[in-house]
C-alpha cells in the first residue's frame, strides 16, 4: 500500500477546533492564578486544590466518555456534548466572587474537556492512517499549541486596552469558545465504518484487561510522568513571584506554549520515523532539566530558558503518548482505552497539583521544582527499562 502523504480534512478541522477552544481556555487559564490570589485573597495552596481538582475530573470523565464511544460509536457526537458543554460554562470565571465559584466553573468547564477529550483522541485514531498517526496527532497538538498561544497573548493585549480590569477582558474569551464549537460541528465527519449499526451490544469497562501489556506499561509511564508534571498554573505564580508586572504574567505562557507549538508536529512526524520511544525519552529529559532550572531561577532570563524547555517536553510527549494508546491498544476498546489513560494521568494530576501548592506554601517555589525533577527522572527510568523489555520482546514500537 502506498504511504499516504495527506492528513485528512477532519483531522485539519479537530485541530482548528482544539486551536479556538485553547485560545479561549488558555486566555482565561493565564490570567485565573493571578485573579484567584491577587482578587480573590485565594493562598497557592487552594489555587493548587482548585487547578488539581479540575484537571482530575477532566481526565477521570474520559474514561465514561470513552468506553461510551466504543460502545455507541459516535466519537463526534460526544466530541460536540463536551466541547458545548466547556463553551457554556465560559462566562462562570467573569462571573466568580468566590474561590467556591472558581472552582464551580473550572469543575464544570473541565468535565466538558473530560467528555470530548478520549472520544476526540479515538476519532483522530479512526481516521489517520497508522503510518501518518504520529504527524496526525502531532498536528491536532501543534494546533491546540497554537491556541494556547494565542490566548494569553490576547490577554495581554486586552489587560493593556482595559487597564488591567480582568473580569472584562475573561468576557472577551467567551466568544472562541463557541466559534470552536461551530467548527466540530460542520467540519468533522465520522468515518463510515463507525456508524451506529456496528455499534458494541454491551459495554463493559473489565474488557479494558485484554488490551496487552504494552498499553499497561505505557499507562504507568504516562502516570508517573503526570505525577512529576503539575499544573502549568506554577509556572505563572513562579513568574509573579519574581517579580513580573501582573500585566505581563500571561507572557509566561507564550513562552512555553511558542516551543510546544513548534515542537510537536515535527516531533510526531519524527516518532514515525525514529520510533515513539526514542522521541519520548528526549521530551522527559527536558522536563528534567526544566525543572532544575525553574528550581534556581532568580531571574526572567533564566525563568524564560526553564519555561522553553518545559514546553519543548510538552510538544515531544503530549501527542506522542496519545499516538502511542492508538498503537498498543485494540481498535474495538480503543475509546475505552484512552479512557483508562487518562484515568490513571488524572488521579495522578490530582495528587501532584495539591502536593506543589502544599509544597509551594511550606518550603518555598524552589521545592515545588525539585520534587517534580525527581519524579520525572523516575518516569525516564522507568521509560527506558520497558522500552529495553519492549526491543527484546518485539522490536522498537513505531
Amino acid at each position: 500500500m502506498t504511504k499516504p502523504k495527506v492528513i485528512p480534512a477532519s483531522i485539519w478541522a479537530l485541530g482548528f477546533v482544539s486551536l479556538f477552544t485553547d485560545v479561549s481556555s488558555e486566555w482565561i487559564h493565564s490570567l485565573l492564578p493571578v485573579f484567584m490570589v491577587s482578587t480573590l485573597g485565594a493562598s497557592v495552596t487552594a489555587v493548587g486544590v482548585v487547578e488539581g481538582i479540575a484537571e482530575a475530573a477532566a481526565l477521570i470523565t474520559k474514561i465514561f466518555s470513552g468506553a461510551l464511544s466504543d460502545y455507541l460509536k459516535k466519537r463526534k457526537l460526544l466530541a460536540l456534548i463536551g466541547y458545548g458543554m466547556s463553551a457554556c460554562t465560559k462566562p462562570l470565571f467573569p462571573l466568580s466572587n468566590t474561590i467556591g465559584m472558581v472552582l464551580t466553573a473550572r469543575f464544570i468547564d473541565r468535565i466538558g474537556k473530560g467528555i470530548r477529550g478520549a472520544p476526540r483522541d479515538a476519532l483522530i485514531g479512526d481516521i489517520a492512517h497508522p503510518e501518518i498517526r504520529g504527524a496526525s496527532f502531532g498536528l491536532r497538538q501543534s494546533l491546540d499549541t497554537v491556541g494556547a498561544l494565542t490566548g494569553p497573548l490576547l490577554a495581554i493585549l486586552f489587560m493593556f486596552v482595559f487597564a488591567e480590569n480582568i473580569r472584562t477582558v475573561l468576557w472577551i474569551a467567551v466568544v472562541p469558545a463557541f466559534m470552536s464549537v461551530a467548527i466540530l460541528a460542520r467540519g468533522v465527519k465520522e468515518p463510515e465504518n463507525h456508524d451506529s449499526s456496528t455499534a458494541n451490544k454491551s459495554m463493559h469497562l473489565s474488557y479494558i484487561r485484554y488490551a496487552g501489556k504494552d498499553f499497561w506499561q505505557l499507562v504507568t509511564i504516562a502516570g508517573v510522568l503526570t505525577l512529576a508534571r503539575f499544573s502549568e498554573a506554577f509556572l505563572i505564580l513562579k513568574a509573579q513571584n519574581i517579580g513580573l508586572p501582573i500585566v505581563l504574567v500571561p507572557v509566561v505562557m507564550v513562552i512555553m506554549n511558542s516551543t510546544y507549538a513548534l515542537s510537536a508536529y515535527p516531533t510526531g512526524k519524527l516518532s514515525d520515523r525514529l520510533g515513539r520511544y526514542t522521541v519520548l525519552s528526549i521530551g522527559i529529559a527536558f522536563l528534567v532539566v526544566a525543572d532544575l532550572i525553574l528550581g534556581y531561577a532568580a531571574n526572567l532570563w533564566t525563568l524564560a530558558i526553564g519555561v522553553s524547555l518545559w514546553g519543548l517536553h510538552m510538544g515531544f510527549t503530549q501527542g506522542l503518548l496519545a499516538a502511542m494508546v492508538t498503537d498498543t491498544a485494540p481498535q474495538e476498546l480503543l475509546g475505552t482505552a484512552y479512557g483508562i489513560y487518562n484515568l490513571v494521568c488524572g488521579i495522578a494530576m490530582l495528587a501532584a497539583s495539591v502536593v506543589a501548592g502544599v509544597l509551594w506554601d511550606r518550603y518555598g517555589a524552589s521545592t515545588t521544582f525539585f520534587t517534580g525533577a525527581a519524579f520525572t527522572s523516575l518516569a525516564l527510568l522507568g521509560l527506558l527499562l520497558f522500552r529495553k523489555a519492549h526491543q527484546n520482546d518485539q522490536g522498537e514500537n513505531k
